[in-house]
């Protein structure tokens, strides 16, 4: 029986998507709920399961294709269709135990289009090339191994020249890696992530009126409580307790007492929302991604710390639905991580205002006459100035340094 590999239903947002990998190959036997092909959209990775064990008869749309809703992509041959299709791959190659250069020489007929695609553009030999498909076939995994091993490890065959590091292990890794030339040069399109996020950033820096005010924090009563209640906290609810969570109920607080700073604005009308989903910014493999931690007034310290480690964990995987992503109502975004001392973070549209966090460093500080030294957290707020005053973003920084400055009070809601 035939079945077809179809495009899911995108969401309303999303006009198309990119095919970016096929998983399996025309002949390869699948099981049900394996993952058969990846398609990329403006937000999320979205992975198309087999529906029924069989084998992947044919690959009708190749990487790189734009594709729809609905759209067939591939097609499935299982049950009777199935066996006959795997008898005739095995009679195709009967010889298991024949020579290498054999089982490469059969297998070169038989190249998928990416198999031969990656071939063709790093020159390669494919008698270098261990074959681990069915039938003795070269699969991309096999091409991107060897190329990986060749980068790491160069192979000089007669008087060939090393293989350079390729441009498909590169995408994998999302990170370009240059041959090694004085003035080399690699175009790589954006991904649909990065062209949108690109897009949006252009967006808000065009269509408001953003300005950033910045203040300081005094890390020092947070870091104390970590350290006396981190081993607790783990044992009781089984998740780290990071500064993430004192600066998303400290965050919620202020925009309880600025409306405007939680707002939106929506052509000539400002939408006063009156729930917090804040967005927290995560860096993953793809790039800058946004997933919304929901009604977080409603959530204790330890449901936010479960819920940001759930998003980094879905971010690295790339299992990060349209739902994590919609919405929010304001933003955090913490560079520290990575070292930032000071920023201005771009608004995330149509959301009003993003709170930028830093690195924490030993200062030299004046508190009450003397000279101490306290870990200081420099605090950017990019707001949208067409609806907040800059009496109000100052007034709602300096609250959540209050806050964070004696934490106490998000326990006692005073």
């Amino acid at each position: 029986m035939s079945i077809e590999v179809v495009v899911p239903t995108l969401p309303e947002s999303v006009a198309d998507a990119t095919l970016v990998t096929w998983h399996k190959q025309a002949g390869d036997t699948i099981l049900k709920d394996d993952n058969l092909v990846d398609l990329e959209t403006d937000k999320v990775v979205l992975e198309v399961p087999a529906l029924e064990n069989g084998v992947l008869a044919e690959i009708i749309q190749p990487e790189g294709s734009i594709v729809l809703s609905g759209q067939v992509i591939g097609r499935i041959e299982s049950g009777t269709g199935a066996s006959a299709n795997i008898t005739a791959t095995a009679v195709a190659d009967p010889s298991p135990t024949a020579a290498p250069a054999d089982q490469s020489a059969a297998s070169s007929e038989a190249l998928s289009p990416a198999v031969r695609k990656l071939v063709s553009e790093h020159g390669l030999d494919t008698n270098l090339i261990t074959a681990t498909g069915k039938g003795g076939r070269i699969t991309k995994t096999d091409v991107l191994t060897f190329i990986k091993n060749q980068s790491s490890t160069p192979v000089s065959t007669n008087n060939a020249a090393p293989v350079p590091a390729p441009a498909m292990a590169a995408k994998a890794e999302q990170m370009p890696t240059l041959p090694s030339s004085d003035r080399a040069e690699q175009r790589v399109p954006m991904t649909r992530l990065r062209a949108k996020v690109a897009e949006r950033l252009l967006q808000a820096q065009q269509n408001t009126a953003m300005l950033t005010t910045f203040n300081e924090v005094n890390m020092q009563p947070i870091m104390d409580i970590r350290s006396k209640y981190k081993d607790t906290f783990i044992k009781v609810h089984e998740s780290k307790l990071g500064f993430m969570s004192f600066f998303v109920k400290a965050a919620v607080e202020a925009l309880k007492l600025y409306p405007a700073v939680n707002a939106s604005v929506d052509e000539q009308d400002i939408i006063y929302h009156g729930y917090y989903d804040i967005g927290i910014a995560v860096s993953s493999p793809r790039g800058l991604v946004v997933p919304v931690l929901r009604d977080a007034d409603l959530k204790n310290f330890a449901d936010i710390e479960k819920g940001i480690t759930e998003f980094g964990s879905k971010a690295k995987d790339g299992k990060l639905s349209y739902e994590d992503l919609s919405g929010g109502t304001f933003t955090i975004t913490n560079g520290g991580i990575f070292g930032s001392m000071l920023s201005t973070p771009i608004l995330n549209p149509p959301q009003s205002a993003i709170l930028g966090m830093h690195a924490i460093n030993q200062r030299v500080m004046v508190e009450n006459g003397e000279m101490v030294i306290r870990p200081m957290m420099y605090l950017a707020l990019s707001y949208d100035h067409r609806i907040i005053d800059g009496k109000e973003a100052v007034s709602f920084l300096v609250t959540i340094k209050d806050f964070l400055e004696d934490p106490s009070r998000l326990l006692l809601n005073v």
